[in-house]
C-alpha cells in the first residue's frame, strides 16, 4: 500500500513538470491567466455543480465529499479543445489538448477520508501580432499555476459532513513581447517571467436529508479566505536579428532588476442546493462568488485599458440513470448529464464586461464488475464579445475521465476463516 502511495505521488509531480499550458485565448494575458475549472469530468458535464457528492466519486471542488467516500477511487481525466477566435475584421482557430486532473481518494476508518491530487489553477496561453503603419509586435505568452492538495473529509452525522484542502501553488507565467521598426534592421525582445509559490485553504460543508418519499436532499458550501502568496520575478532584454526563415539570433542581452513582489488570491465561496433520487435523477443550482483581485499587478501583466472586478457564477444541471442495477440492458445503467453555466469573469476591458456561457452534455460508461466507469463530456462555450475592439471565442471541448473504484478499503482489516 505504502509503495503504491509513493507511485502515485511521483506520477502527479511529473505530470506537472511535463504539462502547463492548457489554454489558447488572448484574454489569458490578463492578470496571471484564465481560472481553469477545478472538477472531474462528472461535475463539468452537470454544468460544474459541485453540490453533489456520493460514495464512490470524488468531489475535487468540494472536500467535506471525502467524507463520505466509501471505496478507494481513482480519478484522471483530460480534454481536447477547439478554439474560434473572430473580431469585426479578421477570423482564426486553435485547439489545445490537456490533462485536467489527476486525483485519488482513500477512506480510513468509519467516516474519515482523504484525498491527494494536482491540477492546473489558472493557464496562459497567447500570441497576438499587432501591425501598424511602422511598428510590427507580437506578444506570446504560456504557462500557469498550478495545486497539488492534500485533503480531509469527516462525516459527523449521517447527514452532515465537513472538509478542509490544503493547497500548494506553484508554476511560472512568459510573457514575451517582440517589436520591430520600419528601416530598423535590429528588433527588440522583452521577457518577462513569474514564478508563483505558496499555500492556500478550502473549507466545505455537506448536507444530505432523505426524505420518506425517496427524495434527497442535497445543501453544500465552501469557502477560501483571501490569501497571499509569492511572487518571484524576473526579466530581460534583448537586441535581435532575423534570419531569412523567420528565425531571430540574439545580438546582445541584459538582465533587468525586478523587485519580488506578492500576489492576493482573492476569497471566493459557493453555496448549492439541489434535490433527486439516488440512484434515478438528480437536479441542482449553484453560485460561485469570487471577490476583487489584484492579479493586474503580477510583473506588468495587463494593461490600461483592463481592470478587475468581483466575479460570480451560475451553475445549473443534473443526471438521469433509467436503471441503474439492470442485468440485462447495459443502456439503461448509463448515466446521463447535462447543464448549463454563466460566468461573470470579473476582467472589464476598454469599458466591456468580458462574460463566458457554457453548455454541457455527458455520459457515465459502466465499466467492470464494480462501480467503475468512463465518463465522456461535451462542452459549447462563447467567452467575450465582438463589441469595442474585442475578440469573440467559441469554443467545443471534448473532455475524457476515468473513475476507477477499488473493490476494498485500503485501510480494511483483512479476515481468515
Amino acid at each position: 500500500m505504502i509503495k503504491r502511495f509513493i507511485v502515485i505521488v511521483a506520477v502527479f509531480f511529473t505530470v506537472v513538470a511535463s504539462a502547463q499550458e492548457n489554454v489558447s485565448s488572448p484574454y489569458s494575458y490578463y492578470g496571471i491567466g484564465l481560472t481553469t475549472f477545478k472538477g472531474t469530468v462528472e461535475n463539468r458535464s452537470m454544468g460544474g455543480l459541485s453540490v453533489f457528492s456520493d460514495s464512490i466519486h470524488l468531489n475535487l471542488r468540494n472536500p467535506a465529499g471525502y467524507g463520505r467516500l466509501r471505496r478507494t477511487t481513482y480519478a484522471v481525466g483530460g480534454s481536447h479543445e477547439r478554439v474560434n477566435l473572430s473580431s469585426a475584421t479578421a477570423e482564426d482557430n486553435a485547439k489545445v489538448t490537456s490533462l485536467d486532473y489527476l486525483a485519488i481518494g482513500v477512506p480510513v476508518g468509519g467516516n474519515l477520508g482523504f484525498g491527494i491530487g494536482v491540477l492546473p489553477y489558472t493557464s496562459v496561453g497567447y500570441q497576438i501580432l499587432d501591425i501598424r503603419e511602422s511598428v510590427a509586435s507580437r506578444l506570446e505568452g504560456r504557462g500557469g499555476m498550478n495545486k497539488v492538495f492534500l485533503s480531509a473529509g469527516y462525516q459527523i452525522i449521517p447527514s452532515l459532513s465537513i472538509g478542509v484542502d490544503a493547497q500548494y501553488n506553484f508554476g511560472n507565467l512568459q510573457n514575451q513581447r517582440t517589436l520591430v521598426r520600419n528601416e530598423v534592421q535590429l528588433g527588440s525582445r522583452d521577457v518577462s517571467r513569474t514564478d508563483l509559490l505558496g499555500f492556500n485553504y478550502n473549507f466545505g460543508a455537506d448536507f444530505q436529508q432523505k426524505f420518506k418519499n425517496g427524495l434527497k436532499l442535497h445543501a453544500a458550501a465552501s469557502y477560501s479566505p483571501r490569501t497571499t502568496i509569492d511572487a518571484e520575478n524576473s526579466r530581460r532584454l534583448a537586441t535581435i536579428a532575423f534570419s531569412g526563415n523567420g528565425g531571430e539570433t540574439v545580438v546582445e542581452e541584459r538582465n533587468i532588476d525586478v523587485a519580488d513582489s506578492e500576489l492576493s488570491l482573492p476569497a471566493k465561496y459557493t453555496i448549492g442546493l439541489g434535490l433527486g433520487r439516488p440512484n434515478k435523477w438528480f437536479f441542482g443550482g449553484e453560485y460561485v462568488s469570487t471577490d476583487d483581485n489584484s492579479f493586474l499587478s503580477v510583473n506588468g501583466a495587463g494593461g490600461t485599458n483592463a481592470n478587475f472586478a468581483n466575479a460570480a457564477q451560475y451553475k445549473f444541471g443534473g443526471y438521469f440513470i433509467p436503471q441503474y442495477d439492470s442485468f440485462t440492458n447495459y443502456f439503461k445503467r448509463i448515466v446521463y448529464r447535462a447543464g448549463f453555466r454563466y460566468e461573470e469573469t470579473g476582467l472589464n476591458f476598454n469599458n466591456q464586461d468580458i462574460n463566458e456561457f457554457g453548455i454541457t452534455f455527458g455520459v457515465g460508461l459502466p465499466v467492470g464488475p464494480g462501480n467503475s466507469n468512463i465518463n465522456l463530456g461535451l462542452e459549447y462555450g462563447q467567452r467575450g464579445t465582438t463589441d469595442s475592439g474585442l475578440i469573440q471565442e467559441d469554443y467545443f471541448r471534448l473532455s475524457v475521465g476515468l473513475s476507477l473504484t477499488a473493490a476494498r478499503k485500503w485501510f480494511e482489516r483483512r479476515k481468515f476463516n
